[in-house]
């Protein structure tokens, strides 16, 4: 399901019109883009847990050429699935 898709869904469910669903999917991905962005946490109680992850710098190979290359630390987002979601997927 693309984005198109997912707006598509929400405005069908909700009975909301796909212009009013595309600004709250809209508005959904801004409030989770800028507090993750702020290092904080969204979490939706029987949905699950969006946070950012640190991950160090590390050594690695180029599978390409085999030499070794560094591989800077970064960030990442993680999802951790709540226990609703979970059970509803098994």
């Amino acid at each position: 399901m693309n984005k198109t898709e997912f707006i598509s869904a929400v405005s069908e469910k909700s009975g909301l019109s796909k212009v009013d669903a595309k600004k709250a999917v809209e508005a959904f991905v801004e409030t989770v883009s800028s507090e993750l962005k702020e290092g904080g946490k969204v979490a939706l109680l029987g949905f699950g847990s969006f946070s950012v992850a640190e991950k160090s710098a590390r050594k690695g190979v180029n599978p390409k050429t085999k030499q070794p290359i560094e591989i800077p630390a970064r960030k990442s987002v993680k999802f951790k699935a709540g226990a609703e979601l979970a059970d509803l997927i098994k």
